[in-house]
């Protein structure tokens, strides 16, 4: 088992036929955490709940809501910078996330992203995503 950062591909053709919109307004997008046991790569279609965090200890399983923020080009760079989300008052381990739709049919995937190692969030701190919740596409 692995997770591997990447821009799913069922993503880049459903972007190519209207099945997602980031701006603000448009679908909701939630940010789901995963154990180091999960497999999410370029591969996954959709969320998917084998091996994510458990219920309970701050977290809630299939993740939490982003905010979307209306997506910008600069230069030839296209990207969606959700706003910064934060689990506080908690306690898992986390290997990794997916950020997905889930507005859509079926939850479908938009990327996965492989943290480089367990995080461990200890009760009483915070853990944010301040860096993951910026997609670029180039």
């Amino acid at each position: 088992m692995a997770i591997t950062s990447a821009i799913c591909n069922s993503f880049k053709t459903q972007i190519l036929t209207a099945i997602h919109n980031f701006t603000n307004g448009g679908n909701t997008f939630r940010l789901a955490l995963y154990t180091s046991s999960a497999t999410l790569n370029k591969s996954t279609t959709t969320y998917i709940t084998a091996n994510e965090v458990a219920n309970g200890n701050g977290y809630t399983t299939k993740g939490i809501a982003l905010t979307n923020v209306t997506p910008a080009l600069s230069g030839d760079v296209a990207c969606c910078d959700f706003s910064d989300v934060s689990f506080t008052s908690a306690s898992f381990t986390t290997r990794g996330c997916l950020i997905f739709n889930d507005t859509a049919t079926n939850d479908p995937a938009v990327c996965a992203i492989d943290f480089g190692g367990d995080k461990t969030v200890l009760e009483l701190l915070q853990f944010s995503f301040q860096q993951l919740t910026h997609l670029t596409l180039s």
